[in-house]
């Protein structure tokens, strides 16, 4: 911007991250380098698709004022994300002591021989930011399936369950073999000695211990 404009004007480019069914806005920043009061006003080529607060006022001397712009939620995307909507930012020269509410449009008339000045925009349409996916990494082991709260959910749970079970039966039977395999001791006891008879039965019994033991725990 040379120092003979009224207003500079950032940035030149409206950027508006486009995501559907979703209302974006973004700034414009007036900055006075004169010693004059200078009144705007911002025009669109789409009035129905942006708001602009404020769309005109004052610009006091060696101040700034903040225009914001809002795009309306859009159903789709253009193509290629491509926008032709415009921006037209006229400036004039006021008065010392106007104020936004003495703002018309007649001040803007060229033809009524005012000096206005005006400053195009161009409106670029971003890519909506990117999420994080939620899909695992290739070759990392998956997630056991939760539910909000952090507990496992109905059909991991089963699966828990279901294992638990097996595991327990498992135990019962191997507990049934030690104690087949008792009574077959007790019924060969009098072809044993007694020293080995009850070596033999302090170890069985002690490997029952240890199986009921297993059984009676509670689940974790």
């Amino acid at each position: 911007m040379t120092t003979e404009e009224l207003l500079n004007v950032e940035p030149l480019e409206l950027k508006f991250p486009f995501e559907p069914k979703k209302q974006t806005s973004c700034s414009i920043q007036l900055s006075n380098k004169t010693e004059n009061h200078v009144a705007f006003k911002v025009k669109t080529t789409n009035p129905k698709k942006y708001s602009v607060r404020p769309n005109s006022g004052v610009v006091l001397p060696r101040s700034t004022c903040d225009v914001t712009v809002t795009m309306q939620a859009q159903k789709e995307p253009p193509v290629d994300l491509q926008c032709k909507d415009k921006f037209l930012l006229q400036s004039v020269v006021a008065g010392p002591g106007t104020t936004t509410k003495d703002v018309t449009p007649e001040m803007f008339s060229k033809e009524a021989g005012h000096a206005v000045e005006e400053c195009k925009l161009r409106v670029i349409y971003l890519p909506p930011p990117q999420r994080p996916s939620s899909v695992p990494e290739e070759g990392s082991p998956p997630k056991p399936a939760m539910s909000d709260n952090g507990n496992f959910t109905g059909s991991e749970m089963r699966s828990v369950i279901s294992k638990l079970t097996d595991e327990k039966n498992a135990a019962i039977q191997q507990s049934n073999r030690i104690r087949q395999e008792l009574e077959l001791l007790k019924r060969r006891g009098n072809k044993t000695q007694a020293g080995g008879f009850s070596f033999i039965f302090v170890i069985v019994v002690g490997l029952i211990g240890l199986v009921l033991g297993y059984i009676l725990k509670p689940n974790r």
